[in-house]
């Protein structure tokens, strides 16, 4: 997601490092490198010219705190104005005051209409415990109508609709049908087409008049670029859009439509789709989206995803087995799976600070691995992952004909859960792991916050916090990522493991602990004699 803005927005400041202040020079020479990465991105000239205007306004004058970069100090005006470019920090949709929250879907075809009117009602379903109804009103597409019944289905939402009447006379019906029945959301599914027309919009514009529905969103594929913005402004011009939903924004590297379209059409972003999966999609925070660009990462987001897919008693069972010592392979499987649960690994990497600079994912991790992993635990007896130590080269052998893979995959699997044993060790040796009582839990919690307070689930404090601690100590799943069996080869130095270190305070994730040198030991044994 945005890659290409990203790393041109990267180098658009890397020339004022170092610099002591911000002159007219070199903030010229910044400015002229922002609006180049902005029209490369595909953004709206006139949007990109008056972006630059206003970051020259911020900084122009303006002095260089004490311990503050130039580059630091330019980065957060651009960051400023990326907020406000991208729309008000947070938007939602209108709920009705009495009766049924009615939301008209409209979009041209290909845009995931049909399927991001399931994920809306499958979010508001489970976010805001909400009873939707889906009204399959798109008569004119092959099997429209038979889609959003499957989906419905699969997400346990009722789907309405008539044959043979026209498409706002469904709506209406629908909206009665919702209004009887207790449902207190509606949403509407309306027909595309591949490009805007006047019959469309007529149908569209009348399904309005006769449900008079409070949201009005439009549906747009990122991935069109400035299309997308042409299609929304012609929508609005008819349709009076209250929000913008924007699809298949995971596969949008340049992020043109997303920089553009509230500045052209004048309405917010509401939602994100960011995947093909029914979970896909996400509110949209302008702050933490202009984080992600900036390469800044959204943390809090990672935070909220792994609190709603792992339970606060599970991260913390896994986060007392680590730091006690008693680290199994049955435990190793156990953190796989629940890292599995937080969704496609890119999209959880994009969300560290510092990784959107880093360019294509795809090619710096392996999803598959996941699944090769697995094969081999589940190849194993349990007794083998309970005590990996009775794993000789006959059982490696069995272990890899059962996964269909070679032997030196469940060495490099030993090698990784051996590289986790001794970090484990570390964290016993620095106190972590002596006596967690009740206590002794809370101090481990709060030293691991980067804030020094208490993680809690309510606040998502602290990596432990919210269920984020399962991501914690999994430096010995390095070889998820590729590398024979070195905890985090294949990912970018200094992300080893993905995590592998994030509880332990100044060492680089995924780090191993230092030995000391044989020389060093005997000194040492030496001071202690004396």
């Amino acid at each position: 997601m945005f890659e290409t803005l990203t790393q041109r927005l990267t180098g658009a400041f890397s020339f004022l490092k170092g610099s002591a202040e911000l002159s007219p020079e070199n903030i010229e020479e910044g400015l002229r490198a922002v609006r180049a990465a902005l029209l490369e991105a595909d953004v709206h000239f006139q949007v990109a010219r008056d972006f630059t205007e206003r970051v020259r306004a911020r900084v122009v004058g303006e002095k260089v705190l004490k311990g503050v970069e130039a580059s630091q100090q330019f980065i957060h005006a651009c960051h400023e104005e990326l907020v406000a470019l991208l729309g008000p920090e947070e938007s939602a949709l209108e709920i009705a005051k009495s009766g049924p929250t009615v939301i008209l879907m409209a979009g041209l075809q290909g845009a995931g209409k049909t399927t991001t009117c399931a994920k809306l009602a499958k979010l508001q379903k489970e976010k805001f415990q909400r009873r939707p109804l889906l009204v399959a009103a798109d008569v004119k597409r092959p099997a429209a109508v038979e889609q959003l019944k499957i989906l419905g289905q699969k997400i346990g939402v009722p789907v309405f609709h008539v044959e043979g009447v026209s498409a706002p006379e469904v709506c209406a019906q629908g909206v009665e049908f919702a209004r009887k029945n207790g449902h207190d959301l509606v949403i509407l599914d309306t027909a595309g087409r591949l490009h805007v027309d006047e019959e469309m919009m007529a149908e569209v514009a009348l399904v309005a008049t006769r449900t008079q529905p409070h949201n009005q969103l439009l549906v747009v594929d990122a991935m069109t670029g400035q299309d997308a913005v042409k299609s929304a402004k012609a929508f609005h011009e008819k349709l009076a859009l209250t929000g913008v939903v924007l699809t298949k924004l995971d596969g949008d590297a340049r992020g043109g439509a997303a920089l553009s379209i509230q500045s052209i059409v004048g309405r917010p972003i509401l939602f994100v789709g960011v995947g093909e999966k029914i979970d896909d999609l996400d509110t949209f925070h302008a702050r933490r989206m202009a984080g992600r660009i900036l390469g800044m990462g959204d943390v809090v987001g990672l935070v909220e995803t792994a609190a709603s897919k792992i339970s606060e008693q599970e991260a913390q069972a896994s986060f007392e087995k680590m730091v006690m010592g008693d680290f199994t392979l049955e435990d190793m499987l156990e953190q796989l799976r629940m890292i599995k649960r937080l969704g496609p690994l890119k999209k959880v990497l994009s969300m560290m600070p510092g990784m959107g600079q880093l360019g294509d994912l795809d090619k710096l991790v392996d999803d598959k691995r996941f699944a090769r992993m697995e094969a081999l635990f589940t190849s194993m007896t349990r007794r083998e992952r309970l005590r990996p130590e009775i794993i000789d080269m006959s059982r490696r052998r069995r272990i890899a004909r059962g996964a269909g893979q070679d032997p030196n995959a469940v060495g490099e699997l030993l090698k990784s859960h051996q590289a986790m044993k001794r970090m484990m060790k570390e964290m016993n040796r620095m106190g972590l792991g002596a006596k967690l009582g009740a206590k002794a839990k809370e101090e481990s919690l709060r030293s691991m916050s980067p804030t020094g307070e208490l993680a809690s689930k309510g606040d998502g404090g602290g990596l432990f916090g919210g269920g984020l601690g399962a991501l914690g100590g999994l430096g010995g799943l390095g070889g998820l990522f590729g590398g024979g069996g070195k905890p985090g080869a294949g990912l970018p130095p200094g992300f080893g493991g993905m995590g592998g270190g994030m509880g332990l305070p100044g060492r680089p994730m995924g780090s191993s602990p230092t030995r000391q040198s044989g020389s060093k030991r005997k000194k040492d044994k030496r001071k202690k004699r004396r």
